[in-house]
């Protein structure tokens, strides 16, 4: 992932219904929702969805697969991971960080330094 797509997927998510969307279509894994699903969950009227969906996709953070007439929505995890791998990149001066307390550590040096 490079720095201009990072700030496309941040900006994709900077806004409440879209992280609410994304959110929800992580938590339907692979399986997805209908846009229909999608609106009656979150309250979101459907015209309005269809804007989100649309800047989540253009992100690449959203797919969708046509099942007979409805659209299928699904997370694309792997671009989701990348966009975490991008911004945990360098994480720690080095440090390997199995926990939170090795990147606490390294910050408390670096500011005693």
């Amino acid at each position: 992932m490079n720095a201009e797509a990072a700030v496309d997927a941040l900006g994709a998510l900077a806004q409440q219904h879209r992280l609410a969307v994304f959110r929800l279509l992580v938590q339907a894994g692979e399986r997805g929702m209908a846009a229909g699903a999608i609106a009656e969950a979150l309250g979101v009227p459907n015209s309005s969805l269809s804007f989100h969906l649309a800047q989540l996709s253009r992100a690449g953070l959203v797919g969708q697969d046509r099942q007979h007439r409805s659209l299928i929505y699904r997370a694309n995890f792997a671009a989701m991971n990348a966009l975490v791998a991008y911004l945990m990149e360098n994480c720690c001066a080095g440090v390997a960080c199995g926990d939170d307390m090795a990147c606490e550590t390294v910050a408390i040096e670096r500011i005693s330094a």
